[in-house]
Protein backbone atom coordinates (compact mmCIF):
# COMPACT_ATOMS: atom_id res chain seq x y z
CA UNK A 1 0.00 0.00 0.00
CA UNK A 2 1.36 3.44 -1.13
CA UNK A 3 1.76 5.94 1.82
CA UNK A 4 1.68 9.99 0.27
CA UNK A 5 3.42 12.46 2.17
CA UNK A 6 2.93 16.04 1.33
CA UNK A 7 5.86 18.96 1.85
CA UNK A 8 3.66 22.12 2.08
CA UNK A 9 4.90 25.55 2.60
CA UNK A 10 3.87 27.23 5.55
CA UNK A 11 4.91 30.86 5.01
CA UNK A 12 7.07 32.68 2.20
CA UNK A 13 10.73 32.07 2.38
CA UNK A 14 13.12 34.44 3.16
CA UNK A 15 14.90 36.35 0.31
CA UNK A 16 19.05 35.99 -0.12
CA UNK A 17 20.19 39.12 -1.31
CA UNK A 18 22.75 41.69 0.24
CA UNK A 19 21.19 44.91 1.79
CA UNK A 20 22.50 48.22 0.55
CA UNK A 21 22.14 49.37 3.95
CA UNK A 22 23.21 47.19 6.64
CA UNK A 23 24.79 44.36 4.77
CA UNK A 24 22.27 41.90 5.52
CA UNK A 25 21.49 38.72 3.73
CA UNK A 26 17.91 38.24 3.81
CA UNK A 27 14.85 40.12 3.36
CA UNK A 28 11.15 38.96 4.35
CA UNK A 29 8.93 39.20 1.80
CA UNK A 30 5.80 40.23 3.42
CA UNK A 31 3.29 40.05 -0.33
CA UNK A 32 2.92 43.29 -0.80
CA UNK A 33 3.66 44.81 -4.23
CA UNK A 34 3.97 48.28 -5.58
CA UNK A 35 2.63 49.09 -9.01
CA UNK A 36 3.51 52.24 -11.08
CA UNK A 37 2.14 53.35 -14.20
CA UNK A 38 3.80 55.45 -17.21
CA UNK A 39 1.41 57.05 -19.83
CA UNK A 40 0.64 53.44 -21.36
CA UNK A 41 3.58 51.50 -19.41
CA UNK A 42 3.54 50.06 -16.38
CA UNK A 43 6.20 48.79 -13.91
CA UNK A 44 5.65 46.66 -10.71
CA UNK A 45 7.78 45.29 -7.95
CA UNK A 46 7.50 42.79 -4.97
CA UNK A 47 8.52 44.26 -1.76
CA UNK A 48 10.88 42.94 0.69
CA UNK A 49 12.07 43.96 3.70
CA UNK A 50 15.61 43.54 5.32
CA UNK A 51 15.66 41.26 8.72
CA UNK A 52 18.76 43.16 9.81
CA UNK A 53 17.49 47.34 9.41
CA UNK A 54 13.61 47.03 8.12
CA UNK A 55 14.75 49.00 4.65
CA UNK A 56 12.75 48.04 1.91
CA UNK A 57 13.66 46.52 -1.31
CA UNK A 58 12.13 46.27 -4.37
CA UNK A 59 12.06 42.79 -7.01
CA UNK A 60 11.22 43.53 -10.16
CA UNK A 61 8.10 41.88 -11.79
CA UNK A 62 7.19 43.89 -14.62
CA UNK A 63 9.28 46.38 -16.16
CA UNK A 64 7.99 48.86 -18.23
CA UNK A 65 5.41 46.84 -20.13
CA UNK A 66 2.63 47.83 -22.26
CA UNK A 67 -0.40 47.76 -19.99
CA UNK A 68 -2.83 46.05 -22.69
CA UNK A 69 -0.45 43.21 -22.60
CA UNK A 70 -0.73 42.90 -18.77
CA UNK A 71 -3.42 40.14 -17.96
CA UNK A 72 -6.22 41.82 -16.31
CA UNK A 73 -6.34 39.02 -13.88
CA UNK A 74 -2.48 39.81 -12.99
CA UNK A 75 -3.31 43.51 -12.66
CA UNK A 76 -6.28 42.48 -10.15
CA UNK A 77 -3.40 40.44 -7.76
CA UNK A 78 -1.01 43.33 -7.89
CA UNK A 79 -3.42 45.63 -6.86
CA UNK A 80 -5.24 43.21 -4.43
CA UNK A 81 -1.25 42.30 -3.04
CA UNK A 82 -2.23 38.68 -3.15
CA UNK A 83 0.18 36.51 -0.99
CA UNK A 84 -0.42 33.74 -3.41
CA UNK A 85 0.86 36.01 -6.24
CA UNK A 86 4.16 36.72 -4.30
CA UNK A 87 4.34 32.96 -3.46
CA UNK A 88 4.20 32.14 -7.54
CA UNK A 89 6.45 34.96 -8.46
CA UNK A 90 9.23 33.52 -5.75
CA UNK A 91 8.89 30.61 -7.38
CA UNK A 92 9.46 31.56 -10.81
CA UNK A 93 12.90 31.26 -12.02
CA UNK A 94 12.84 34.11 -14.04
CA UNK A 95 12.31 36.39 -11.60
CA UNK A 96 14.89 34.88 -9.53
CA UNK A 97 17.65 35.51 -12.18
CA UNK A 98 16.05 38.83 -13.27
CA UNK A 99 16.80 40.12 -9.41
CA UNK A 100 19.86 38.16 -8.80
CA UNK A 101 18.12 36.33 -5.51
CA UNK A 102 17.79 33.05 -4.19
CA UNK A 103 15.31 31.57 -1.83
CA UNK A 104 15.84 30.66 2.05
CA UNK A 105 12.99 27.67 3.09
CA UNK A 106 14.39 27.08 6.26
CA UNK A 107 11.72 27.07 8.60
CA UNK A 108 9.16 27.98 5.98
CA UNK A 109 8.13 24.73 5.40
CA UNK A 110 6.47 21.44 7.13
CA UNK A 111 6.23 17.77 6.30
CA UNK A 112 2.64 16.48 6.46
CA UNK A 113 2.68 12.39 7.33
CA UNK A 114 -0.72 11.56 7.78
CA UNK A 115 -0.23 9.70 11.17
CA UNK A 116 2.31 7.29 12.47
CA UNK A 117 0.07 4.39 11.39
CA UNK A 118 1.89 3.25 8.70
CA UNK A 119 5.27 2.71 10.32
CA UNK A 120 4.18 -0.65 11.81
CA UNK A 121 4.72 -2.19 8.52
CA UNK A 122 7.49 -4.45 7.26
CA UNK A 123 7.90 -2.60 3.95
CA UNK A 124 6.62 0.83 3.23
CA UNK A 125 6.08 2.15 0.12
CA UNK A 126 5.88 6.29 0.58
CA UNK A 127 5.27 8.49 -2.26
CA UNK A 128 6.65 12.20 -1.51
CA UNK A 129 4.54 14.76 -3.02
CA UNK A 130 5.91 18.86 -2.73
CA UNK A 131 3.10 21.20 -2.79
CA UNK A 132 5.80 23.90 -3.86
CA UNK A 133 9.96 24.04 -5.61
CA UNK A 134 10.88 23.67 -2.05
CA UNK A 135 14.42 22.20 -2.01
CA UNK A 136 15.15 19.64 0.98
CA UNK A 137 17.04 16.87 1.77
CA UNK A 138 15.30 13.24 1.46
CA UNK A 139 17.59 12.33 3.98
CA UNK A 140 15.97 14.71 6.56
CA UNK A 141 12.59 14.61 5.06
CA UNK A 142 12.64 10.58 6.31
CA UNK A 143 14.23 10.73 9.06
CA UNK A 144 11.37 13.65 10.36
CA UNK A 145 8.84 11.28 8.96
CA UNK A 146 9.82 8.23 10.63
CA UNK A 147 10.87 9.49 13.70
CA UNK A 148 14.83 8.29 13.21
CA UNK A 149 18.48 10.03 13.62
CA UNK A 150 19.38 11.50 10.34
CA UNK A 151 22.90 8.95 10.90
CA UNK A 152 20.28 5.72 10.87
CA UNK A 153 18.93 7.07 7.46
CA UNK A 154 22.29 7.23 6.13
CA UNK A 155 23.14 3.93 7.48
CA UNK A 156 19.44 2.32 6.39
CA UNK A 157 20.43 3.66 3.11
CA UNK A 158 23.98 1.76 3.38
CA UNK A 159 22.61 -1.17 4.02
CA UNK A 160 19.97 -1.01 1.08
CA UNK A 161 16.54 -0.93 3.75
CA UNK A 162 16.09 2.29 2.49
CA UNK A 163 15.62 2.35 -1.60
CA UNK A 164 14.17 5.11 -4.76
CA UNK A 165 15.10 5.86 -7.88
CA UNK A 166 16.13 8.73 -7.25
CA UNK A 167 19.42 9.52 -5.32
CA UNK A 168 18.66 10.34 -1.81
CA UNK A 169 22.02 12.15 -1.17
CA UNK A 170 22.01 16.06 -1.70
CA UNK A 171 18.66 18.10 -2.31
CA UNK A 172 15.21 17.37 -4.32
CA UNK A 173 12.80 19.70 -5.17
CA UNK A 174 10.62 17.12 -7.01
CA UNK A 175 8.46 14.66 -6.20
CA UNK A 176 10.00 11.02 -5.34
CA UNK A 177 9.16 7.71 -3.72
CA UNK A 178 11.31 5.48 -1.79
CA UNK A 179 11.01 1.95 -0.21
CA UNK A 180 11.51 1.73 3.38
CA UNK A 181 12.24 -2.35 4.30
CA UNK A 182 12.38 -3.13 8.64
Amino acid sequence: MLTTWAVMPTCLPLVLRRCHTCAADRFRPDGKFRVNAHHKLIDAWLLVLCTGCGDTARLSILERVNVRSVQPALLERLHANCPRLAAELLQDPVVRRRNRIALDWDGAWRLDTGGPDHLDRAVIDISVRFAARIPVRPVRLIAEGCGFSRAEVERLIADGKVASAVRLSGKLSGDFTFVLKR
